[in-house]
């Protein structure tokens, strides 16, 4: 990009009419409650225009006609990027066409913490913009009795305060006034004087930039300079000219940081001295205990796997009335709509083909509701933070940083994010081994086909009047895939060579109770994600596979039929038997039995049959789809619509054996098979924008894949 492209309209996009107010702040500051208290239910994830790069974006409700959108951007330290997450945000602030959609900061900072959360402030004010400073944690410092003199701050940092709380409210709608007023400003704003005057060096280097990018402000040009080596919206000629220039200068980007850094923090030190909190508050000594107790070497381990023991026990026995009243209400459905709708072949796309599909992974959202909430539980009280902490040596030996621990327990709910989180990890190949193994975590979509097929391995008994078999056999498929993907780690760790390792930087918040408020608006989130994505997934798939199962050559019908009761008669199967026989040679004759036979003999080692060779298939779309594809098969010449899947897969036979089909061995083989597989291509999409290559998600599929053949294999060979 060159500097006349800058000053092109087609190389920015119009300004939305909408005001747009960026969130920004420190990780750990409270952004993201104050974020759900101002959106509420009026989010939703897009992307960055021109970069993928996620951003949540929620409805501003300002009390006037203007419509405004407030614009989450990850937590960030500092302007001077060592992350993927801080780069997102420096990347942002930097590039002309996506910096001049944005009219205002709304910086949040612990006000508790002030000494640590103002040093980014001081560089956002420099760049210009209107700006608020919401002090966060209000209701921390009333009960610590910590008096802050709002006004005499304003003062000094020249830009208004907001005293506020993102747990309570507290202070919302003050926040949302001093919005309106300045909305009213944006246009005639005059910025401050810069919190940070740059050196004689680097006002050279701001000339050096300012001469290829009519930047007008001075501390953006310098961000520029600091960061060339990577900006993307800067083109490789214009990059090796600025490098060129800056180094023609003396100019060295980490010096300079580093005296700039040190420069703001000697102005910021007389402004918060007065306002540090004292460490012996009661806050400080009850979570100093707690810890004492819970980061233990040996206590802690154990209260995880307890805490985790606990969490997989809910999903089974909680879980079991509303799935109940779900799988009734799409029984009725489907009969409802064969019964009324007069045409035959719509009746049964809807019922057999679309309802049945659809009920057969909806009924699982109960489960996925369940794990969200406790997951989202431990993180709001403080306990996920100890967790990464706790297992961050262990991590090292595996050649893992201590963030992936992050990344690791991320992974239980959705590999889509997880990856996404592996941005904070500094050094590639530690972040790189993450993203390769973190999808052998068994995650949320896993868990429909785990509660269908542990039941045919494993009987219900209690164990110690509180747990179940199933309930610790579905904690020991979680530790399976813990366990896969280390090995795999430390197999990575060897074949890439990773030089040395990065160091673990995490804040370990104060534990507090849960803001139920961020809890619901998680569960809701992730419920309608998997709802909708897995839901449109699975509405193509129910229809295809409708059409496939039910329908096959002309002609091929007919002689299935007359095999099947030619072959009833030899066998002398009485006539339930052989109604079965002729809907399993008919359904073996459609197209997609004549695709599940095509590939049977690549997965009958495994006990498969073809049947589950087109659920197989099917869920390399996504995990769950296994189930639903599962549902539409055994749904097709199935009279009782109403007969869960788990009843419907027991009750299938070898229409020549008459053995069951989920036997102990194939039952156990397909569990092994789903632990390991790569079967989303969601993450794989994520993993080739996250890596930029198609390189490492195809050596991912494929060593997953590899994996989790040979697993299957050796488990129904042995036990078969």
């Amino acid at each position: 990009m060159h500097s006349n492209d800058l000053t092109n309209s087609s190389s920015i996009p119009a300004k939305s009419t909408a005001l747009q107010v960026a969130l920004l702040g420190n990780p750990n500051s409270g952004k993201t409650s104050l974020f759900n208290q101002l959106t509420g239910l009026r989010q939703k994830v897009g992307n960055f225009p021109g970069v993928t790069v996620d951003r949540k974006v929620g409805k501003l409700n300002l009390g006037n006609d203007l419509p405004a959108e407030l614009v989450d951007l990850p937590g960030t330290y500092s302007f001077f990027a060592t992350s993927q997450d801080e780069r997102i945000v420096a990347e942002t602030l930097t590039d002309p066409s996506l910096y001049s959609e944005l009219d205002l900061f709304i910086y949040v900072a612990d006000a508790t913490k002030l000494d640590k959360h103002l040093l980014f402030f001081s560089q956002l004010r420099d760049l210009g913009k209107p700006m608020i400073l919401v002090l966060n944690m209000a209701d921390i410092l009333e009960r610590e009795s910590i008096k802050l003199d709002i006004a005499a701050l304003e003062k000094k940092l020249l830009v208004p305060i907001v005293l506020a709380s993102g747990r309570t409210g507290e202070g919302i709608d003050n926040l949302l006034g001093v919005i309106r007023n300045l909305q009213k400003e944006i246009d005639g704003y005059t910025a401050p004087k810069l919190f940070y005057q740059p050196t004689a060096l680097e006002e050279r280097a701001i000339k050096v930039v300012q001469q290829k990018y009519p930047y007008t402000n001075p501390y953006q040009a310098l961000q520029v300079a600091h960061h060339v080596e990577w900006l993307s919206f800067i083109n490789e000629e214009d990059r090796t000219s600025l490098r060129q220039d800056l180094e023609a200068l003396g100019f060295q980007d980490l010096p300079q940081q580093v005296e700039e850094t040190m420069s703001r923090y000697s102005k910021l030190e007389p402004l918060t001295k007065p306002l540090q909190r004292t460490e012996n508050t009661t806050e400080q000594r009850l979570t100093d205990r707690i810890d004492r107790f819970v980061t233990h070497p040996i206590l802690g381990p154990i209260l995880f796997f307890g805490l985790m023991a606990v969490v997989f026990q809910a999903i089974f026995t909680w879980a079991g009335v509303p799935m109940d009243l779900i799988d009734g209400l799409f029984g009725e459905a489907s009969n409802w709509i064969k019964e009324t709708v007069p045409v035959e072949w719509l009746a049964n796309l809807l019922g057999d083909g679309i309802i049945t599909g659809l009920g057969g992974v909806l009924i699982f959202i109960p489960q996925i509701a369940i794990l969200f909430f406790l997951i989202s539980l431990l993180e709001e009280v403080g306990y996920m933070a100890r967790a990464a902490f706790m297992f961050d040596r262990i991590m090292q030996f595996f050649g893992l940083n201590g963030r992936s621990v992050v990344a690791l327990i991320s992974g239980g709910a959705c590999a889509i994010p997880a990856v996404m989180s592996t941005r904070t990890i500094k050094d590639w190949k530690e972040r790189l081994i993450t993203i390769m193994v973190t999808p052998l975590i068994s995650c949320s979509a896993r868990i429909p086909v785990y509660t269908v097929l542990i039941a045919f391995v494993v009987p219900p008994d209690p164990v110690w009047g509180i747990f179940t078999l199933q309930g610790l056999a579905f904690l020991g498929l979680y530790l399976l895939g813990i366990i896969g993907a280390l090995v795999s780690a430390l197999i990575l760790k060897l074949i890439l060579k990773a030089e040395g390792s990065s160091m673990l930087t995490l804040e370990l918040p104060a534990y507090r109770m849960p803001v139920w408020r961020n809890v619901g608006l998680t569960v809701w989130e992730k419920v309608k994600v998997f709802s909708l994505e897995a839901g449109r997934v699975i509405l193509v798939i129910s229809i295809a596979l409708w059409f496939l199962v039910s329908y096959g050559l002309p002609g091929s019908f007919e002689k299935a039929e007359q095999d099947a009761l030619t072959l009833a008669t030899e066998l002398q199967l009485d006539e339930d038997a052989t109604q079965q026989l002729v809907a399993s040679k008919q359904m073996e004759a459609s197209f997609a039995g004549r695709f599940g036979k095509a590939i049977e003999p690549a997965i009958e080692p495994l006990g498969y049959d073809w049947k589950i060779g087109i659920a197989l298939l099917t869920s390399f779309a996504a995990r769950e789809v296994f189930i639903g594809t599962m549902a539409t098969i055994y749904s097709i010449g199935e009279e009782d619509d109403e007969t869960r899947i788990q009843e419907k897969m027991a009750k299938e036979k070898d229409p020549i054996t008459g053995e069951p089909v989920y036997t102990l061995a194939t039952s156990l083989s397909l569990l092994l098979f789903y632990v390991f597989a790569m079967q989303c291509m969601a993450t794989l999409a994520v993993v080739k924008r996250e890596t930029n290559s198609w390189k490492w998600p195809i050596i991912q599929f494929l060593f997953m894949g590899v994996l989790a053949y040979g697993s299957a294999f050796a488990a129904y060979q042995l036990l078969s």
